[in-house]
């Protein structure tokens, strides 16, 4: 029986590779899909925040992490082989950033996920982590000396304020009063790691395409959280999770994480990185409403206004500027996602 699942995912996994990123599709026929790509990646992307926040309750963080970029892992080993004809040997002086794209966009990344998805609602999760654009491109003035505008500068503030109103639910004053819990720190957390994860792809990816570099970064992760996840139960807790449980790791491991990421960095190939970024402010949109009817969670006036001034945010941040790299989240042919590697190396965005 064992032999039969061992042959049965030897051929799924690259039937499901062949399907979702078919290498010499008609040009014609691939421009007209790409926003409704871009627009489904946004979607994914949203609903990493419900299942996400689904498996909090059964299934621990290490573990939940762990399989998600089992799944992620190898599916994007398959599709780099595919795409790129290989995985590039890694040089000794390439090691340490890409192990620390694995323990930053990967491990920590993901632990502060799923704790703080089982502390706080997936919608408020998602309009602060909506703010990994606007912080990398403040850390990015910072620490790179790249050039902050004015437009940025009102785009930051406003996305922070529009975390702040979330955070507090419309009472700013919570905020010296001790009114952020554990739950938002955890989220936080997520922010912090992936600013860090995308400040350090600037460097990797100048000698790695984004592609590997997360084929990479996702299988380092894995494998440090796989000490973790077996420490915290996971050989005994498997053979209970539910049905409902293996879909939405098998959702945020192929379609939050592989598919999301093939489909963004195919828009920025056929559109352009200012117009494909846009979509990004669809990503806390989507999550807020999948929420609202998946998972029965209010929608506050705190939460609208919160939204708004995120996305406002966001989109000010980005306009005229290059979009970035994910986790956790590549373009559609293995030419494509090169010839994006100059855009990429210079921005680096949301992960889903």
């Amino acid at each position: 029986m064992a032999k039969g699942h061992r042959s049965n995912l030897a051929v799924f996994c690259p039937f499901v590779v062949v399907t979702f990123f078919p290498v010499n599709r008609d040009p014609s026929k691939a421009a007209a899909m790409v926003y409704l790509k871009l627009f489904l990646t946004a979607f994914f992307w949203g609903g990493t925040f419900i299942a996400g926040r689904s498996l909090a309750g059964t299934v621990g963080p290490f573990s939940a992490a762990f399989l998600r970029f089992a799944v992620a892992g190898t599916f994007l080993i398959l599709l780099t082989w595919r795409l790129e004809g290989r995985l590039p040997k890694l040089k000794p002086r390439m090691l340490p950033g890409v192990l620390l794209l694995g323990m930053t966009g990967v491990f920590s990344y993901n632990v502060f996920f799923f704790k703080g998805l089982a502390l706080i609602e997936a919608g408020r999760a998602a309009i602060i982590i909506a703010n990994n654009p606007v912080l990398i491109t403040l850390f990015s003035a910072l620490l790179f000396g790249e050039r902050l505008t004015p437009l940025k500068i009102v785009g930051v503030l406003l996305s922070v304020t529009g975390a702040m109103v979330v955070i507090t639910r419309g009472d700013l004053s919570g905020i010296v009063e001790g009114g952020i819990g554990p739950g938002e720190i955890f989220i936080f957390g997520c922010v912090a790691s992936w600013v860090a994860y995308s400040l350090i792809g600037k460097k990797v990816m100048a000698d790695l395409s984004p592609l590997s570099a997360v084929a990479y970064s996702a299988v380092i992760g894995a494998a440090a959280l796989l000490p973790t996840a077996i420490w915290e139960g996971l050989a005994a807790d498997a053979s209970s999770y539910r049905i409902l449980d293996w879909v939405a790791i098998f959702y945020l491991g192929f379609f939050g994480t592989v598919v999301g990421f093939v489909w963004y960095y195919q828009g920025i190939q056929r559109i352009g990185p200012a117009r494909a970024s846009l979509f990004i402010n669809f990503v806390p949109i989507s999550a807020v409403v999948l929420a609202f009817f998946l998972l029965g969670e209010a929608l506050t006036p705190s939460l609208a206004a919160g939204t708004l001034l995120v996305c406002t945010g966001v989109y000010l941040t980005n306009r005229k500027a290059s979009p970035p790299v994910p986790v956790a989240v590549p373009a559609a042919a293995g030419r494509e996602i090169r010839n994006t590697k100059s855009e990429i190396r210079n921005n680096t965005e949301f992960q889903k």
